[in-house]
């Protein structure tokens, strides 16, 4: 597994924790670990909550999930990425660079999905779907990596638009990571781009990005600390309003210029854009979610610290800190679960990997946050990394995170499709959305070890008393992606 201080030798994955060892990885070589505006036709129904996506506008949210690795066309690791529209019936489309209307071509490595991101970039009132694919060859330039965007419209995602990239000869393997957010409260979503190699500067397209051009109203650039160099830079963004200002804050992660250890650092959003003059250094934790989980107005960064050692704050199997906003930013109390926290099912083993992955919503219905934790290591009777999820529920009086009735998923609970395999890597991504349009938030799970690394993801629907079940899962076969080679659906969700 990819370590937590940077070294000679060592790199780090961005999303997928247990990308040392799969062939999306190696995909990305060089040292790195993989992983003109139209008119709608009709006005959106009512408008979700920010951190749902809805890119036909039918007001359920939708979702998007990548297979970074998928073979396509007989070119492995060229990358395709899943969408599933919401409603009553779920119904799935999947793109990648040889779809009609996408720029480019699908290329050997091109890890198209890597990361992806969404929000109405072109403000036509339909989200848009942002797709990195960092293993790009850019002309002559090996692996320079792009960016693309998926238009939205009344009829789902069509066509698309290569996002200009203004630095090509500063860095590798743009677009991995990236992250949508408002950033200077101007009521209008922002574009932030990362590279993998070179500088650690982050290209932020700022107000509505052309279909035509792939440039945005205007661009600026932010240097959070973290280190450059190949194998460094940002290993990944999220974002939200930290510390209440109704601006949203961008969390980098990467190695810490101070000592080269992994930190998240928190980058505020001001009226002029993100300014790194006020950032602040917080814990380590490749993966990190933004939510207000006490009610106070101010957002919560969670932040899941994977390792069992060797960096402040580990725990035994992992851990996953909660680091409260104020109005001077992440300045609150900070809350700690591991799985030896009491409440928390299981416990804490080496190589657990809980915290891998996360992501925050309201599953029971009861308008306060819940918290959703992967642990796709986690051995279960025998069973070498079939991996689990936790739900953490928020507090019924909105106060926050309580282990009081915490479910623990994997796939022999009832309702969960499939059973636990060797390598099936359950929780490797989790994402939380209202897929039915019940009021609740449904949760998704990825396996991308599913099958022979082939992957799958679990929608998981919220009943009325906070239970999940699942008819079945979502696999290769279901969306039309290619068994050759890895394919590792499930391995992303957009956030």
């Amino acid at each position: 597994m990819a370590k937590h201080k940077r070294t000679s030798t060592t790199v780090r994955s961005r999303r997928t924790r247990l990308a040392a060892a799969t062939a999306t990885a190696a995909a990305l070589t060089g040292g790195l670990l993989a992983v003109t505006a139209t008119t709608a036709s009709a006005a959106p129904a009512d408008p979700l909550p920010s951190h749902e996506a809805d890119f036909n506008g039918d007001g359920v949210a939708d979702l998007a999930t990548s297979a970074p690795g998928a073979n396509v066309g007989g070119k492995d690791s060229a990358g395709q990425v899943t969408v599933t529209y919401g409603g009553s019936t779920l119904r799935h489309k999947t793109f990648s660079q040889n779809s009609a209307g996408v720029p480019g071509s699908a290329e050997t490595g091109d890890t198209f999905g890597y990361d992806t991101a969404y929000g109405d970039f072109d403000r036509d009132g339909y989200d848009d779907l942002a797709v990195g694919a960092p293993g790009e060859d850019v002309g002559s330039d090996k692996d320079g990596g792009t960016a693309q965007i998926l238009w939205g419209s009344a009829n789902g995602l069509s066509g698309g638009t290569t996002v200009k990239d203004p630095r090509p000869d500063g860095h590798d393997y743009f677009g991995g990571p990236i992250e949508a957010g408002d950033f200077d409260g101007d009521g209008a979503t922002d574009l932030a781009v990362g590279a993998r190699s070179g500088a650690a500067t982050i290209d932020v397209l700022n107000g509505k990005i052309s279909r035509s051009s792939g440039t945005g109203t205007s661009r600026y650039t932010v240097k959070p600390a973290i280190q450059s160099g190949e194998g460094a830079g940002p290993f990944n963004l999220h974002s939200g309003d930290v510390n209440g200002d109704d601006r949203e804050d961008l969390i980098v992660d990467g190695y810490s210029t101070g000592d080269g250890y992994n930190a998240n650092l928190w980058v505020p959003g001001t009226a002029d854009g993100l300014k790194t003059t006020d950032q602040q250094r917080l814990p380590g934790g490749i993966i990190t979610d933004v939510g207000d989980t006490d009610g106070d107005g101010y957002g919560d960064i969670v932040i899941g610290l994977e390792w069992d050692d060797e960096i402040a704050g580990s725990h035994k199997g992992g851990s996953v800190y909660v680091v409260h906003g104020a109005a001077n930013g992440p300045y609150g109390d900070t809350q700690i679960f591991t799985q030896d926290t009491a409440g928390v099912p299981g416990t804490g083993e080496k190589g657990d990997v809980f915290g891998g992955e996360l992501d925050l919503g309201d599953i029971n219905g009861d308008g306060h946050l819940d918290l959703v934790v992967g642990a796709p290591g986690e051995n279960l009777d025998g069973v070498a990394d079939a991996g689990s999820a936790t739900v953490i529920y928020g507090k019924k009086d909105g106060s926050g995170l309580s282990t009081d009735g915490a479910v623990f998923l994997d796939q022999n609970t009832p309702g969960v499709p499939n059973s636990n395999e060797e390598r099936d890597y359950f929780g490797a991504d989790i994402h939380v959305d209202d897929l039915n349009g019940d009021g609740r938030g449904d949760v998704m799970v990825g396996a991308y070890g599913e099958n022979g690394a082939n992957g799958a993801f679990y929608p998981l629907t919220s009943k009325s008393d906070g239970s999940l079940t699942g008819s079945a899962g979502v696999y290769t076969s279901t969306v039309g992606i290619s068994a050759t080679g890895t394919p590792r659906l499930g391995a992303n969700f957009a956030d």
